[in-house]
């Protein structure tokens, strides 16, 4: 009978299983670790923290939490508050990360050791012998290699960090500009129903004084044109709300019971007293940049595969296993095997400019993400900074004086000294006028939004400053 078995050192085996049993649960705990990561950051720079839904009973609480929240007018906050705790967008976006974990825990381990076993029967004269064979044995340079694995499994695991506290940034800033948008919509569709009831009451007006005699056939024909302009205005207007309402619901991950019940605020929120300043934006997305500090990890982690390339490009494989040998009637036999892989056909030396290759690239994009982050922060704030003095003009300047003008009028009208249809002219232009600060209110916050994501996350781009809406035209002066 012939018996291969292994021959370790009862040393190195017992550090080997220990080291395996370490090992059992660093995959969650890296997992744990990861999130509790993205939660600080969101804590810190967003003021909510996002909820990870692993159970049954977890997702009935965050339902139930939600639910709370859907019973009044819905705060950017709280959308924000929603978005991070319940939307199943981040849920599987979590569940991903949290793969990418597992994958570098899994990446760092060591293969397992190989039992083989071999039966043979051989029978000669008439008599029967059997052969076993039993062989245990364990990569020695995998052993060897496995502090490097663990350094690059370290990497990975803080590169997954970074991309989940990128995504959780992301999915906070998709809430608050939907939020925003859907809000201002609401509030754009009110100034629109105004706009059109003014409309038709100076149509149903004209229509009368013609019918006594006193209106032309042209001058109600300008109200009546005003009229439709207001209606087909109106119809936009309550399309864009329902479709920013929409998209909102999207972000929140809201079904139908729970899209029903959403409310939104009447207007948004009061622009800040003031606006942040350029100097300590700047120096602010320098420090905390979350697509900076992941491209240095992944950096620092193609240095290490780079290091560990150079090795196995040329040995790829070094496999020891102790022997021992016996058979019926013979003196047992020791020894070990050897097996390793000669490096005749291939060198390695594509393996290595490939590595080279692959780390100058990453080098380059580091610059490059570099050049480019500082130039979004800039161009961020430029956006948020026009935003802000734009909404802030609306504010103190054009609605003001609209508003003078308006109450001007109205005393000139109640002097007779201008008509109805003057002082309906009058009352279309200023509500025009507040539908163009709306969307200067609206242009700000959004751009505050994509501000904060270009400081500490990926950015969200920069927020084009739309033309103001106006309201139709108003007729011509009769």
């Amino acid at each position: 009978m012939r018996t291969i078995s292994s021959c370790r050192p009862p040393g190195l085996r017992g550090w080997v299983w220990a080291a395996t049993l370490a090992l059992a649960g660093c995959a969650s705990t890296a997992i744990d670790v990861n999130f509790d990561h993205a939660r600080t950051v969101s804590e810190q720079h967003l003021g909510a923290r996002p909820r990870w839904l692993t159970s049954d009973e977890a997702r009935r609480d965050a339902r139930l939490q939600v639910d709370a929240l859907l019973t009044q007018p819905l705060s950017g906050d709280d959308a924000v508050r929603i978005a991070l705790a319940y939307s199943p967008a981040l849920q599987s976006l979590l569940f991903q990360q949290a793969e990418a974990s597992a994958q570098a825990t899994q990446s760092a381990r060591m293969p397992n050791p190989v039992f083989t076993f071999e039966r043979l029967v051989r029978r000669a004269g008439g008599e029967t012998e059997i052969d076993i064979g039993r062989m245990i044995s364990f990569s020695v340079f995998d052993l060897l290699m496995w502090p490097a694995r663990q350094r690059l499994a370290d990497l990975q695991q803080q590169q997954a960090r970074l991309r989940l506290s990128g995504d959780v940034v992301q999915a906070a800033t998709r809430a608050r500009q939907a939020w925003v948008r859907a809000v201002a919509a609401g509030q754009s569709l009110r100034y629109a129903e105004q706009v059109n009831t003014a409309a038709d009451a100076g149509a149903e007006l004209a229509r009368r004084m013609q019918a006594a005699g006193n209106f032309s056939r042209l001058q109600r024909a300008r109200e009546q044109a005003y009229s439709a302009q207001a209606v087909a205005q109106l119809a936009r207007a309550r399309q864009a709300a329902q479709s920013a309402r929409e998209e909102l619901v999207r972000v929140l991950g809201l079904d139908d019971t729970q899209a029903a019940a959403l409310q939104l605020p009447q207007r948004l929120p009061d622009l800040p007293v003031m606006a942040r300043d350029e100097a300590s934006v700047a120096q602010v997305a320098l420090d905390q940049r979350l697509d900076l500090r992941l491209a240095r990890a992944e950096l620092d982690a193609l240095a290490r595969q780079r290091g560990l390339t150079r090795v196995t490009s040329v040995v790829n494989g070094l496999h020891v296993a102790g022997v021992r040998n016996s058979e019926t009637g013979e003196a047992p036999q020791k020894g070990y095997e050897l097996e390793f892989e000669l490096p005749i056909f291939d060198a390695g030396d594509a393996a290595r400019a490939g590595s080279q290759a692959r780390y100058m690239a990453a080098l380059n994009r580091t610059a490059q993400l570099a050049v480019e982050a500082s130039s979004q922060v800039r161009e961020s704030y430029g956006s948020y900074r026009t935003a802000y003095d734009v909404a802030r003009h609306y504010r103190d300047e054009i609605v003001p004086l609209q508003k003078t003008i308006a109450e001007e009028n109205l005393l000139r009208y109640n002097g007779m000294l201008i008509g109805v249809f003057e002082l309906l002219a009058d009352t279309r232009e200023q509500i025009g006028t507040v539908m163009q600060a709306i969307d200067a209110q609206r242009d700000f916050w959004l751009a505050d939004a994509a501000l904060q994501s270009a400081l500490i996350g990926r950015p969200a781009g920069s927020v084009a400053l739309e033309s103001p809406a106006a309201a139709p035209a108003a007729a011509g002066a009769h």
